[in-house]
C-alpha cells in the first residue's frame, strides 16, 4: 500500500442521543452532526461530500478490522479497472460468517423461496430453489464476483459512484445497500467478495433497543427495491400479491415482538 496515501476519516452522526461523539471529538476526524435522524443513505452521501479521496469505504459503527483486512480490500480494489466495489467476510463476535456479506440479490421469487423454507430443495434443483444467501457455502479461496455485499463495509472508487449514482435517499434503514449493488451492475461495474478480508460486526447492536422501528423500514425499504427494479418483470397483480406478502411479514414480526415485550413487562412488575 502506498505509504504516501491519503487517508480521511468522517464521521456523520445521524442525531445519537448516547455521548459517542464526545469521544472522538479531539481525534483527527471530520465530524457531521445532524440535528434528526435522516437515514443511512442520506448519512453516507453527506459523508461523500465532504470526501476527496478516490477510494470510498463506508463503515457501520458496529464493525471492527481483523488484521490487514482494510489492507487486502485496497489491493483488491486496485486490481481490475472494472472492479467497482468490493466487500469483506462480515463475521459475528463469536467468529461465524454472518449472512449478507456475500449474496445473490433477493429478487420476489428467491425471497418468497426462502421464506417458506423452499430452499431446502436446493441441491435437486438449485436454479429454481436458489437461496439468495451464500454463507452457508464454501468460503473461496480467493477474490469471487457476487452480485450484493452488505452495507455494513462497502469499499468503492469515487470514479465508479460518479458514473452510478449516489445512494438513494428514498430509503431510510435496509435495502439501500441493494439498491446500489444492483445499479453497479447494471452499469456492469463488477462487485467482488474478499475472503481474507475480515471484518467483525455486530449485527443488530445500534437498533437493539429500537427493533420495531428498524423492522418497520426494513419492509418499507424491501417495497421500494421490488417495485423500482422488478416491476416490469412481474404482473401488476403478481407485484401487488408480493407487497401484501411483505406487509404480512411485518404483521407477524410486529407481533412477535409486542408478545416478547409485554411478557417481559408482566414478568417485570411480578418480580
Amino acid at each position: 500500500m502506498n505509504c504516501a496515501l491519503k487517508i480521511e476519516i468522517i464521521v456523520v452522526d445521524n442525531a445519537s442521543e448516547d455521548n459517542s461523539i464526545a469521544t472522538i471529538e479531539s481525534l483527527p476526524v471530520i465530524i457531521v452532526k445532524n440535528t434528526a435522524n435522516l437515514g443511512f443513505a442520506a448519512a453516507c452521501n453527506q459523508g461523500i461530500k465532504k470526501s476527496t479521496a478516490p477510494i470510498l469505504l463506508f463503515l457501520n459503527p458496529d464493525c471492527t478490522f481483523k488484521p490487514n483486512a482494510l489492507t487486502n480490500l485496497l489491493e483488491i480494489m486496485n486490481k481490475g479497472q472494472q472492479v467497482g466495489m468490493v466487500g469483506g467476510l462480515l463475521v459475528n463476535t463469536d467468529d461465524t460468517e454472518q449472512a449478507g456479506g456475500r449474496r445473490a440479490v433477493p429478487t420476489p421469487w428467491r425471497s418468497f423461496v426462502r421464506a417458506f423454507g423452499l430452499s431446502r430443495f436446493q441441491n435437486r434443483w438449485p436454479r429454481l430453489f436458489y437461496d439468495f444467501y451464500m454463507h452457508k457455502q464454501p468460503l473461496p479461496d480467493e477474490p469471487i464476483e457476487v452480485e450484493a455485499i452488505s452495507g455494513a463495509c462497502m469499499m468503492v472508487r469515487r470514479d465508479v459512484m460518479q458514473d452510478v449514482g449516489e445512494w438513494d435517499e428514498g430509503y431510510f434503514l435496509h435495502c439501500e445497500d441493494l439498491d446500489w449493488c444492483m445499479r453497479f451492475r447494471q452499469k456492469g461495474w463488477k462487485i467482488l467478495f474478499v475472503p481474507d478480508a475480515k471484518i467483525t460486526h455486530a449485527q443488530g447492536a445500534c437498533g437493539k433497543d429500537r427493533k420495531l422501528f428498524v423492522e418497520w423500514h426494513k419492509h418499507k425499504g424491501m417495497i421500494r427495491f421490488y417495485r423500482k427494479f422488478f416491476s416490469r418483470q412481474y404482473p401488476g397483480v403478481l407485484m401487488g400479491l408480493v407487497v401484501i406478502g411483505v406487509w404480512l411479514r411485518f404483521g407477524m414480526v410486529a407481533t412477535k415482538y409486542s408478545t416478547k415485550q409485554f411478557q417481559h413487562n408482566w414478568h417485570s412488575r411480578r418480580g
